[in-house]
């Protein structure tokens, strides 16, 4: 069996030390020798394994997304209608592994990045262009030809209630974030239904 490296290990602890000094201080004003030494390690060491702050804020994305495609395919494998395929697509996006106060803040400041850094606006828009695709694929069968309008508003609902949370002080009730979509969801599915 081969032997698992440091680097990995090291990658993995930067990326999370990332999110959480993002958690703790809100902004993307951190520099990278907090996120190393969160994570236990120097700068330059940092700046080895990941490079520049720009990578190492790209990086910590890549780490979310991931762990958020993982729950939406996984959520998706067990849902049987539409409707369940929305609400599994939506509960991901409110998972507690996915809406903590951390995660929130990181998404907040990954749009800002975006909006500066070529490679965190490519993957942007990957993550959009996927959320948008499960959404239509979900709708298409209950909704037919007002699938697309559906699925823009549901992920614009969801990138609104990360940015209402990320202006608050509270603690991400996933419960409450759920409702808030879902209840826009039930609305479509009356509104074909009539």
């Amino acid at each position: 069996m081969p032997k698992l490296g440091m680097e990995p290990i090291r990658r993995e602890a930067l990326v999370k030390a990332t999110i959480a000094e993002i958690g703790v201080c809100g902004t993307l004003d951190v520099s990278v020798a907090q996120i190393a030494r969160r994570a236990g390690m120097s700068s330059a060491l940092a700046h080895h394994y990941l490079g520049g702050k720009e990578q190492i804020l790209v990086a910590a994305m890549r780490y979310t997304m991931g762990i958020y495609a993982a729950e939406v395919r996984g959520a998706l494998a067990m849902a049987a209608t539409p409707a369940a395929r929305v609400e599994a697509i939506v509960r991901a996006s409110f998972s507690p592994r996915n809406f903590r106060t951390d995660t929130v803040a990181a998404w907040m400041n990954f749009y800002v990045l975006a909006r500066r850094a070529d490679e965190a606006q490519r993957l942007l828009v990957v993550y959009q262009r996927r959320l948008r695709t499960n959404l239509c694929h979900a709708l298409r069968p209950a909704i037919g030809g007002r699938a697309e309008p559906a699925a823009d508003r549901i992920a614009a609902l969801v990138d609104g209630v990360y940015l209402q949370q990320s202006l608050g002080r509270d603690t991400p009730d996933s419960d409450q974030a759920v409702a808030q979509v879902l209840g826009y969801l039930e609305l479509e599915l009356e509104r074909a239904a009539s």
